[in-house]
């Protein structure tokens, strides 16, 4: 059982990295961090695939954390 979970917890561990590596960057210099911080006052979403590599994101780092807790317990 063990094995199983620390198995499940290396492939949630690249997909994590793989979408964190993926994601573009929120600045580009000055003028990004100023249209960055207007996006940010102004509640701007985020669109097409950097909306669903951030929840993506979300995701794989709470079940990253939950397997990890579990394999804790487990030991």
């Amino acid at each position: 059982m063990i094995t199983g979970l620390m198995i499940l917890e290396a492939v949630i561990c690249i997909a994590l990295i793989a979408t964190v590596v993926l994601q573009s960057g929120k600045s580009a210099g000055m003028s990004g961090s100023i249209a960055g911080g207007a996006e940010a006052i102004f509640g701007g979403k985020k669109k097409g695939l950097d909306g669903i590599l951030a929840k993506a994101t979300m995701i794989l780092g709470i079940l990253f954390g939950i397997v990890t807790l579990i394999i804790v317990k487990v030991q």
